[in-house]
């Protein structure tokens, strides 16, 4: 992984800072909700305080039976098709264990009150209200409460239809008889009916009662109640603006509302869009808790929050409105009456200035995000690059002197840089001298030898001559013959390394000269085509001449070089190839062969000085070999400003060694007259 991509990695750690100000944002809005809240409770009990003051809309404590407004017509049929929007909101009469078995509708229209009882009853067991048999049959018990005056009926029909049942009790008020219809299906039988015109009871009970349970079951009487409409009236001129208050039963029944809930403060511009309202809702206010059943207009709010305010409990709640991407704030609150608690007041106020200042900060702290992220990421890079830049030039700096054996053309990059790119570059620099001083110091060791051993090799030679002239023991005469051959081929080795000696100050004192290079190579290949032997030598020269500018001697002797490196590691019935070729204004001749691969360790080793692979040279009557060769072949390729490398060919049939030329650098004339001069 480079360092920059690094770099980048370090980069992305300051998405923490969006996270941290996302993080502020949500407490912030959290905090702005908490004080409407409060705010909002605040409100909501002063206007409840308002509300028992007036007694507007004082609705009764206990159970009740709620009278809905009937928008359509009533037909009396007992088939419950005209009730569709009304039954939703049945009321459960009866015992606990059997709530479900009969349901209650109240409805209103035109000043008539009718009722639509539903009963869940398998059993048919019924007769005509004015049966006696009644009494312990399938029916209906309702009782009618007014003006203190309380009489029952028993609602039942032998067959579906019309049924008429007298009143038990006395009293004037409450209707002798009452008519209704009863229809029945596989489940059991509804019973619908109208109160006479002008007929309106203070309380009115239901009771059921079975054939098959027999038993005696009392009509509870409860308070039947309905929408005021002039606690409507008296409610919406204590109000606050932009809000919409109501007033419940004990029961959750609607008493008045007033109000509406537009939000304001926001001009349609300056709305929040789709977008906007999306990323409020998902990222900063992901929790609105607040109940559905609050939403429209319904006759009784089944609602968390009221149920915990007619415990007694104030609450508050958020939730989504259906349009303008505002969202409701609700608080309930109990209504405390002189006999305890007899419901509660909501108050809903609808805001969209709460989301439009939150996606404000939002989009804001991601804007500012966004740059700060960009302009770090380009800081990040550029120091990266910068470091990176500067760190190649170190390392391509050293590959070099590595190369060159510890020789720079110039001073260690960032050697005067004050960081610690630049220590490294100073230690770099001080080991590429240690290292050139070793590699120096390899350099004249062959030449320094060669003179120191010179005497004592001559004193042990004229030695032995005397020794020669002497009489000797026969068995001393082996030992004599020992040391001759030792002398000899220490003589060797000093002579090899008296020719190498003299080839570098040679080289050091070459004179360049225009020759043709392919003319050199085709003429060396002749003289090597009887050195072969049993080989096959290949010979890849250009059609035309390749005029080149350097010392032809120095050449020749590392092309004889290179050719006696090959004829020692090709078997004898193996090949040599020597090529010439020119890439651009450089000249390229190559000496391949057949035989072992290099190994990989020593390829950039070999043309170093005293390097050998030939183990077996120091053994036996072989002329011993110092590794001198291809150190020659690398300084004339360096004197031409060009290099000497060696690699195993492709297919590992053998190795390739070539010298890469550009040819020596042209003197100018006052240089070579000035020369010549001194």
């Amino acid at each position: 992984m480079s360092l920059r991509i690094k770099l980048l990695l370090v980069a992305l750690s300051t998405l923490a800072l969006p996270w941290a100000g996302w993080q502020f944002v949500r407490q912030v809005e959290l905090l702005l909700r908490e004080g409407q809240e409060q705010a909002l409770l605040a409100s909501a009990g002063m206007l409840a305080k308002a509300v028992e003051a007036r007694g507007i809309a004082s609705p009764p404590s206990g159970a009740v039976l709620y009278v809905q407004p009937a928008r359509d017509r009533i037909v009396v049929d007992g088939y419950a098709d005209d009730w569709s929007e009304l039954r939703p909101f049945a009321q459960a009469l009866g015992p606990q264990q059997d709530a479900q078995r009969l349901r209650v509708t109240l409805a209103s229209s035109k000043g008539d009150l009718y009722l639509l009882a539903e009963v869940r009853d398998a059993t048919r067991t019924r007769f005509d209200p004015a049966d006696p048999r009644t009494a312990v049959s399938d029916h209906v018990e309702l009782a009618l409460e007014q003006a203190g005056e309380t009489r029952r009926y028993r609602l039942s029909s032998a067959a579906p239809g019309a049924f008429d049942a007298p009143a038990i009790g006395e009293g004037e008020l409450p209707p002798a008889h009452l008519a209704g219809m009863l229809q029945e299906d596989g489940s059991g039988y509804r019973i619908e009916m109208r109160l006479p015109h002008g007929v309106m009871p203070g309380r009115i009970g239901f009771a059921l009662h079975d054939a098959a349970s027999p038993g005696v079951v009392a009509a509870e009487l409860r308070r039947v109640i309905a929408y005021d409409e002039a606690a409507a009236r008296s409610l919406q001129a204590l109000v606050p603006a932009h809000a919409r208050a109501r007033v419940v039963a004990s029961d959750g029944w609607l008493v008045a509302d007033a109000g509406k809930l537009d939000a304001a403060g926001v001009a349609p511009r300056d709305a929040p869009g789709g977008f906007a309202n999306f990323v409020y809702r998902v990222l900063i206010a992901p929790s609105f808790a607040g109940s559905a059943q609050l939403d429209g207009t319904r006759p009784r709010l089944d609602a968390s929050e009221v149920w915990q305010a007619l415990s007694g409990i104030p609450a508050t709640s958020w939730r989504a409105a259906d349009r303008d991407g505002a969202v409701v704030l609700t608080a309930a609150i109990p209504l405390q009456g002189d006999d305890g608690q007899h419901g509660a007041l909501v108050l809903e106020q609808a805001n969209r200035a709460l989301p439009l200042l939150a996606n404000r900060a939002l989009v804001g702290l991601a804007s500012a995000t966004l740059v700060a992220m960009a302009i770090a990421a380009a800081i990040l890079l550029l120091f990266g690059a910068s470091l990176s830049l500067r760190i190649r030039r170190l390392r391509n700096a050293a590959e070099r002197a590595v190369r060159t054996s510890g020789r720079l053309d110039g001073p260690m990059p960032l050697a005067d840089s004050p960081d610690e790119l630049g220590d490294l570059a100073r230690s770099f620099a001080k080991l590429v001298d240690e290292v050139a001083a070793y590699t120096d110091y390899l350099r004249t060791l062959a030449s320094k030898l060669s003179h120191e051993l010179n005497t004592p090799l001559a004193i042990v030679k004229s030695s032995l001559d005397n020794l020669d002239h002497q009489e000797l023991p026969v068995a001393a005469r082996p030992y004599l013959s020992r040391a001759r051959d030792g002398a000899e081929r220490l003589g060797t080795i000093v002579r090899a390394m008296s020719e190498a000696s003299r080839v570098e100050r040679a080289i050091a004192s070459a004179e360049a000269e225009d020759f043709d290079l392919r003319a050199l190579v085709a003429g060396c290949a002749d003289g090597y085509r009887a050195l072969c032997g049993e080989r096959e030598l290949r010979v890849d020269l250009p059609p035309a001449g390749v005029p080149f500018h350097g010392a032809p001697d120095l050449i020749a002797q590392a092309l004889d070089k290179l050719f006696d490196n090959a004829c020692s590691f090709t078997p004898a019935d193996g090949w040599i190839a020597l090529s010439l070729h020119s890439v651009a204004d450089t000249a390229v001749v190559r000496v391949a062969n057949q035989g072992p691969q290099l190994p990989p360790t020593m390829q950039e080793r070999l043309f170093d000085s005293l390097v050998s692979m030939r183990e077996r040279s120091s053994r036996g009557g072989e002329a011993p070999h110092l590794g001198l060769g291809l150190y020659v072949v690398r300084l004339v390729a360096e004197l031409h400003r060009g290099r000497a490398d060696a690699a195993n060919l492709a297919d590992g049939s053998g190795v390739a060694f070539s010298i890469a030329m550009p040819g020596m650098s042209r003197r100018r004339l006052a240089e070579g007259t000035s020369d010549r001069a001194s």
